[in-house]
């Protein structure tokens, strides 16, 4: 792998675009896997071709990109999530989570009036579709709210999670192409399910009532980062010349003040010494601090007080995803209508002016996002990668590992109430103390109590049984750093405009 790495460099050959497309003769299509992957070559051209590229760019082309994306490239026998996958999410660990995010949202039916029709219900990446399943499964014990239910919408960029997803809410049942995407029959009180690529494509329409999840959704997005640097001081540097020695000053700083630069990605050197077998393999890639400032760098760390609080303090870095906070924003907008304060570049009808777009005169809705990250500060340098249930670095075999960073809740925050004046933001809150509010220990220990009703059990699986379900929830709600989720995740709700008053899980009761 070394060897042809080394050949890849030498032996890169990049034509004008009106000429012929660049090739690589050192890496044939046929023995690119071998080598490295498939998106590692394309991540590489790219850095080769234009210079180095942001983590944005990068992480876009890891995670999504058809060529060779983690989550968007099929491979035979390959499972993202579960014990033999890279990762294992909260709703394969314990089907009360999906529950309880269910009754959440039975719970909000209920505090905004019990509407008989126009609900919805949407889902950012919903991986082998097993928090669906559960919600859906809880909500259909509810049948007023169940009745009132007139879609689900998945918004799933990989074709191949779309079809673990269809098998197991739709079962045999036919997949039908539409418009916006594909939808097919839910085994659920004959519900709807329609596939997005993407939220744009999600019908955004004012008499709707939509509650939208994300879990483990934000923490995938692409991010940038910067690095604070201090001006350059003024030096002076000797010259010797056969008349004797001259002064010379090097140019002045542009600037007096600290700058933002963008951190990027670029090829790392070939390593000298060959991997160590049963050990990752070196970085195929490495970050590098931009010489000068980028587009990006000159415009997001200005628009947050937040950012330009921390930018006279040398070295100190910032991560920020603006696709997360367009995304935050369409939550809002979806519940609380558009702001009149200032137009939106993801308004869902841009090119009408802002004064003429219609408002949501009656509010309705929610979402719920559940992820890690801080509480309050600033997310800095927290790109990951995840492989085989352990951190690895995020730039060994681009596109076979998961990427992740942490989600900045503030940022999100702040979007969603800067896009809609009707709505307000609850948290976040640590998951374990939301679940407590929500029951986790008293849904485990009625499980439980279901199984002894369930007649003999001759060789002890009950009890088995009973000690995983009961295990699985204290997973959920442990804040023993390394062994539970229950403070590293946090949760964050986006409502209609109460006045304060406060959801259930965030300090208000049930049905609000």
């Amino acid at each position: 792998m070394i060897e042809r790495r080394r050949k890849l460099y030498d032996d890169l050959e990049v034509k004008h675009k009106d000429t012929k497309p660049f090739t690589i003769r050192a890496l044939p299509p046929a023995k690119v896997e071998k080598a490295i992957s498939k998106c590692s070559t394309v991540v590489f051209v790219k850095a080769m071709t234009t210079g180095p590229i942001s983590i944005a760019t990068y992480m876009r082309q890891c995670l999504t990109s058809p060529e060779g994306g983690y989550y968007t490239s099929r491979r035979e026998g390959r499972d993202q999530f579960g014990q033999k996958g890279d990762f294992i999410t909260s709703p394969e660990i314990s089907q009360i989570f999906g529950e309880l995010l269910g009754i959440w949202l039975v719970s909000e039916w209920m505090g905004q009036g019990r509407m008989n029709h126009g609900v919805e219900i949407i889902e950012m990446g919903p991986g082998r579709g097993t928090l669906m399943d559960d919600m859906l499964r809880t909500i259909s014990r509810f049948k007023d709210l169940a009745s009132s239910v007139e879609n689900v919408f998945l918004v799933e960029a990989s074709p191949s999670l779309r079809n673990a997803q269809k098998q197991l809410l739709c079962g045999e049942k036919p997949l039908e192409e539409t418009e916006i995407g594909f939808q097919c029959m839910s085994k659920y009180f004959d519900l709807p399910i329609t596939w997005c690529e993407d939220l744009r494509f999600v019908p955004n329409t004012l008499s709707k009532t939509p509650f939208i999840f994300a879990h483990e959704f934000f923490d995938a997005l692409p991010i940038h980062a910067f690095q604070s640097v201090s001006p350059l001081s003024s030096t002076v540097q000797t010259l010797t010349t056969p008349t004797g020695p001259i002064s010379l000053n090097s140019p002045k700083p542009q600037t007096q003040s600290h700058q933002w630069r963008e951190l990027l990605v670029n090829p790392a050197p070939p390593p000298n010494t060959s991997p160590t077998p049963g050990k990752d393999p070196p970085p195929e890639f490495e970050l590098t601090l931009s010489k000068s400032s980028t587009p990006s760098s000159l415009l997001l760390p200005t628009l947050s007080p937040r950012y330009r609080t921390l930018l006279p303090i040398s070295g100190a870095t910032i991560e920020i995803s603006p696709e997360s906070q367009s995304y935050a924003a369409d939550f809002a907008r979806r519940i609380g209508g558009s702001s009149s304060k200032q137009p939106s570049s993801t308004s869902s009808q841009p090119d009408i002016p802002l004064e003429k777009q219609p408002t949501k005169l009656h509010p309705s809705g929610a979402a719920l996002i559940l992820d890690y990250g801080p509480q309050s500060t600033v997310p800095t340098s927290t790109l990951r990668g995840i492989r085989s249930h352990a951190l690895c670095s995020p730039f060994i075999l681009p596109g076979l590992v998961d990427l992740s960073a942490d989600v900045d809740f503030t940022s999100l925050a702040d979007a969603a109430l800067e896009a809609s004046e009707g709505v307000e933001v609850h948290g976040p809150v640590e998951q374990g103390d939301w679940l407590l509010q929500m029951g986790a220990r008293e849904r485990a220990e009625m499980i439980c109590k279901e199984l002894d009703k369930a007649g003999e059990d001759e060789r002890g699986t009950k009890e088995e049984a009973k000690k995983r379900i009961s295990g699985s929830v204290e997973r959920l709600l442990s804040k023993v750093p390394g062994k539970g989720m229950g403070e590293l995740y946090k949760v964050l709700a986006i409502v209609p405009e109460r006045g304060g008053r406060r959801p259930v899980g965030f300090g208000g009761g049930l049905g609000g």
